[in-house]
């Protein structure tokens, strides 16, 4: 008995160091992420069009703004590849997405680019515009770093990205999983 409690005492700690471990690898990714990525670029990634489509509900036509979902394609493969750069500062699997707000809906925001895991503790699938949670918001609001665990076994870490003038346009969300599950976040 005593030594499965060992056993028990001693995985305990090892999960804990690795999970502290993971918080500073993805602070860190997130830390790099608010430097490398360009938020004049990240403005320019969905088209003008695509964003009066995205306000325009048509009772009629429910996947409206989906189907004239458009973006500028150099901003967003020059946008995109960096953030998959991103993913492999992470020593486990991670994923580097980019929210930006809605600019004709104050308290809105989009995932802009998902990347290759589908890790998000924001994104519910099928959404493209959703209310702002107040995690961004501070991010958007103070400029600093946020670290989130909304969703069990989750961590993400909130990034500001901003653009030439200095200001936060944008949020880098590095999420990634205590425990991986390749098959989670595709059902």
């Amino acid at each position: 008995m005593r030594y499965r409690i060992l056993i028990f005492f001693a995985a305990s700690a090892s999960l804990l160091a690795s999970d502290s471990g993971m918080d500073a690898q993805i602070d860190h990714v997130a830390k790099v992420a608010a430097v490398m990525l360009d938020g004049d670029v990240c403005l320019k990634i969905q088209t003008e069009r695509s964003h009066q489509y995205l306000q325009k509900k048509d009772p009629r036509d429910p996947w409206r703004a989906g189907d004239n979902y458009d973006v500028d394609h150099t901003a967003f493969q020059q946008t995109k590849k960096t953030l998959m750069r991103l993913a492999h500062l992470c020593a486990t699997p991670c994923d580097v997405n980019l929210w930006m707000p809605v600019p004709p809906a104050p308290g809105r925001v989009q995932i802009t680019i998902r990347n290759v895991l589908e890790t998000s503790q924001f994104w519910t699938w099928g959404d493209l515009d959703q209310a702002m949670p107040p995690e961004m918001k501070t991010v958007l609001e103070t400029g600093e770093r946020v670290t989130v665990r909304r969703k069990a076994g989750m961590i993400s870490v909130l990034a500001p990205v901003r653009d030439s003038l200095g200001d936060v346009v944008g949020i880098a969300e590095v999420a990634s999983q205590v425990k991986q599950d390749p098959r989670e976040n595709v059902k």
